[in-house]
């Protein structure tokens, strides 16, 4: 189905006759359903929960996500959804992530995640974050995504497990891995540089699949890592 802002309302979420709002479609979404976002700004003012199994959200050319109040803009509770092709930043920096993610399974595919600039040094900066996972949450796959101008591209909470791969991240503090399993491979950095790339925070695990760090360093790029435990 299809959603596209500047629709008229009443859209039966056709092609021809959208949804106006994202909440119009997961309404009516059933499992492993596709949710199309047309050309258009999806301005967020209210959290939306994604719940429904195997459901596809997809940005199209020229979709914007802005939130404009400090909530979390995408809340997954489902498994195996993914979010794919978004494009999303906010107004003003907000102290929060744009996706959380909890369950098994879920996927954020081919997004552009940055916020508004910030001034001064990066550790005075509000503290927003591309994506945050629950405690306990598994296998979630984040790949072909960019971050930058966030205080981090993701904070990885304990037990929570999955690959980050092929992703870029640029003008953040890098990755935080606060007890958890995530393999991280094929992805670099770009400019204004990060002031870490991944942070091992203390408590997270030795040995594999963080060690050796020179393996963990080769695979992402050359990463510069803060190893804290």
């Amino acid at each position: 189905m299809y959603v596209q802002s500047t629709a008229a309302p009443g859209g039966d979420g056709s092609q021809e006759n959208p949804f106006q709002t994202i909440e119009e479609a997961l309404a009516v979404s059933r499992p492993n359903g596709v949710i199309n976002l047309l050309s258009g700004t999806y301005s967020i003012a209210q959290q939306i929960n994604l719940n429904i199994p195997g459901l596809i959200l997809k940005g199209r050319a020229g979709s914007l996500i802005l939130l404009e109040t400090p909530v979390v803009p995408f809340l997954c509770t489902g498994e195996n959804i993914t979010i794919k092709g978004l494009t999303m930043t906010s107004n003003v920096p907000y102290p929060v992530e744009f996706i959380q993610i909890s369950g098994d399974g879920n996927q954020i595919l081919d997004c552009k995640i940055y916020g508004p600039n910030q001034s001064g040094d990066s550790s005075t900066w509000i503290v927003n974050s591309g994506f945050v996972t629950q405690v306990g949450s598994t296998n979630l796959l984040a790949r072909n995504n960019v971050f930058y101008n966030l205080r981090q591209p993701a904070y990885l909470n304990p037990d929570s497990t999955g690959i980050i791969m092929d992703n870029m991240a640029f003008n953040t503090r890098g990755y935080v891995v606060d007890r958890t399993l995530f393999l991280f491979s094929g992805n670099s950095w770009g400019i204004p540089e990060n002031a870490v790339d991944i942070a091992l925070l203390s408590g997270t695990v030795t040995g594999p699949p963080y060690d050796p760090l020179s393996a963990l360093i080769n695979s992402n790029s050359q990463a510069t890592i803060s190893d804290q435990r």
